[in-house]
């Protein structure tokens, strides 16, 4: 990781625009290069290497699998996310619970679509939305490691709130720990005419996974649009209709 001067940018990228992975069971929106979609200009944002929108069929997801030196945090939009590894930990993550997964020296991990459910008498079956992000960690060879937060009560503030850090400022906060002290995710749940401001840091991601927004000195931002920042922050972000953003803070880069 370093600290390298920057210059100022407000870098939008379009929806459209992104790679994207689509299978029977899975439409994946990718914002960086991903699996065999590779681009070198589009590996990384600061810190971040992966901000995947995915969309997985009830009953289906994706299956056993190994990540290292890796921290993983996952955010569900809609619908319920079964998640199992080989430390033993396992867990329903749904809309407000935060989930991180430090993959470290080596983690086996499963995700499923856990919408098998009672209500009435009737099987339910829908699909599950989430944006799983992967920033790098402080240092390599970490003891692998799980956890799982309920954010809900935080978002109806209409704020802006910690939802994963490993920064100092946030040390106390109802937010899951990642390892690193360089990065801290924001999630708000805005409604229309609401505003919140973005941190001031080096590096900022803002994604907007659902609904719309106006981006001060940009304009309209839409579902699946996303801003990465460079040495320049604090701008206004004001809900146009019910929305959804996720804003992650950076002060290093990969390098």
């Amino acid at each position: 990781m370093s600290k390298t001067a920057l210059r100022p940018q407000v870098d939008i990228r379009r929806s459209g625009d992104r790679s994207a992975t689509k299978i029977d069971w899975l439409d994946s929106k990718h914002s960086f290069s991903f699996g065999g979609q590779y681009d070198p200009a589009n590996t990384h944002h600061g810190l971040l290497l992966v901000n995947n929108d995915d969309v997985v069929r009830p009953g289906m997801g994706f299956d056993t699998h190994p990540h290292q030196d890796m921290e993983i945090v996952t955010w569900v939009l809609q619908g319920a996310l079964v998640h199992q590894d080989s430390t033993g930990h396992s867990g329903i993550i749904y809309p407000g619970l935060a989930q991180r997964m430090s993959a470290g020296t080596g983690i086996l991990h499963s995700e499923k679509n856990d919408s098998w459910r009672l209500d009435g008498g009737d099987e339910h079956q829908e699909p599950v939305h989430f944006v799983q992000m992967w920033v790098v960690p402080d240092e390599a060879g970490i003891t692998p490691g799980y956890e799982q937060l309920e954010i809900e009560n935080d978002l109806l503030s209409g704020g802006l709130v910690p939802v994963a850090s490993g920064m100092r400022k946030h040390d106390g906060a109802s937010a899951i720990r990642i390892a690193n002290k360089f990065a801290a995710l924001h999630a708000a749940r805005l409604q229309p005419g609401q505003t919140v401001e973005l941190p001031d840091a080096p590096l900022l991601h803002l994604y907007v996974p659902r609904g719309s927004v106006t981006l001060e000195g940009a304009g309209e931002l839409s579902t699946g649009d996303a801003v990465r920042f460079s040495a320049t922050g604090g701008q206004k972000i004001t809900a146009i209709e019910p929305a959804e953003v996720l804003v992650w803070e950076m002060h290093a880069t990969v390098g």
